[in-house]
């Protein structure tokens, strides 16, 4: 299967690289998962993603590291692809609905094509965003600009021991490490990157959000016993990972 990222893997010399190859999976991939079923799960991404990924752009093979650097949404993508090659396209599954006075079991299923996925805005290594005078305190050029990059998968992999306990303390530290400069610090450091303000935080990650690519992971559905509407999440990982757990064994 062959196919283009929303996002993009930028190499050291600037190439932006899109166009992929998947692999098919293999029993080796199935004893990974048996060996490593406690494992965090961005590094278990990454593992499996070095392995079912051939090819990107101009790189073969695409190994940890590789797999590591890459943007969330392209990640989820990839596993999204290696799912459907795997798998097939259609996906099934029995939640319960969750308004209180209902809570009867409710099937759902759908394509994994059907999921809306939104390319990049823009499409570069480093970002640069002017912060407001509310956000900086004032007109202090030191703190006017600030570059960052988007969070990838050695975020992930960094902050998935805070994530159950400290959401928080995790954000906090994506930040610190995706945030290349501000004014003329470069790196800031993580005291500098501590001394922002909660409005400068909320519009460094705006416009991560804004020039990200996304995955809509969560869709709308009606309960067939109540009529009432809701929203399920889909959870790419528990569907995947657990497909392949249950296939091995």
């Amino acid at each position: 299967m062959r196919g283009i990222l929303p996002g993009g893997h930028w190499d050291p010399t600037g190439v932006l690289h899109r166009e992929f190859e998947l692999a098919m999976l293999t029993g080796r991939e199935e004893e990974l998962l048996v060996q490593t079923r406690r494992a965090e799960t961005a590094s278990l991404v990454t593992a499996v993603l070095s392995r079912g990924v051939r090819r990107l752009g101009d790189i073969s093979p695409v190994t940890e590291d590789i797999a590591r650097q890459l943007l969330i949404a392209d990640r989820q993508y990839l596993l999204l692809k290696l799912r459907q090659q795997t798998f097939g396209d259609l996906v099934r599954a029995d939640l319960f609905c969750p308004w209180a006075d209902c809570g009867q079991r409710v099937s759902i299923e759908f394509g994994i094509d059907d999921l809306p996925v939104e390319e990049a805005t823009e499409r570069a290594p480093l970002y640069t965003l002017t912060l407001s005078p509310h956000a900086r305190g004032g007109d202090d050029a030191a703190q006017r600009e600030v570059s960052f990059r988007l969070p990838n998968g050695a975020d992930q992999e960094a902050v998935s021991a805070l994530l159950a306990g400290n959401e928080a303390e995790a954000l906090s530290l994506v930040l610190v490490r995706a945030i290349q400069r501000i004014g003329s610090f470069a790196p800031p450091g993580p005291e500098r990157v501590a001394a922002l303000s909660p409005l400068a935080r909320a519009e460094i990650e705006a416009e991560m959000e804004r020039v990200a690519p996304k995955i809509e992971l969560s869709m709308d559905t009606v309960c067939s016993e109540c009529g009432r509407a809701f929203v399920v999440p889909f959870d790419l990982h528990r569907c995947f990972f657990g497909e392949l757990y249950t296939d091995s064994d």
